[in-house]
């Protein structure tokens, strides 16, 4: 059990980190067609929630029609969930903004990376992080 909630914080986490980092980029370059609507933090909160579980369902449900229908596409599939996801969280929420050609083409697809990127880092931080503390009490 603990090890699900861990799984499920760092799917949220990753989730975070990869629509933020999106943001932040799409902000640098001052394109307003991806954006976090902070006047609504809660709208955020629910929006990440929104899209982590939707990409949850949605991913394995891609990778079985891909795998059976065209295996090609396999690789496909993490990205074309994201998009569908974020979708579904833009639509169902306030959290986020997505608009425009640029904001649903290029935005997938960091919040895809950084999601991944973070997927994979996350964990190993927090290992790190577990270590350091247990290492530290028993030296005490």
């Amino acid at each position: 059990m603990i090890r699900f909630l861990l799984r499920m914080a760092v799917y949220l986490l990753a989730a975070a980190v990869g629509v933020l980092i999106a943001a932040w980029i799409f902000a640098a370059f001052d394109l307003e067609t991806f954006s976090v609507n902070w006047s609504e933090p809660l709208g955020f909160i629910l929006a990440i929630v929104v899209f982590a579980l939707a990409q949850a369902i949605i991913s394995p449900f891609f990778a079985k029609v891909a795998r059976n229908s065209a295996p090609a596409l396999v690789g496909g599939v993490g990205l074309l969930s994201t998009f569908v996801a974020l979708l579904v969280a833009v639509v169902f929420t306030d959290g986020l903004e997505v608009g425009g050609v640029a904001g649903w083409i290029i935005g997938p697809v960091v919040v895809w990376l950084a999601g991944m990127l973070a997927a994979f880092l996350l964990p190993l931080w927090l290992l790190k992080e577990g270590v350091e503390k247990v290492r530290e009490n028993r030296d005490e």
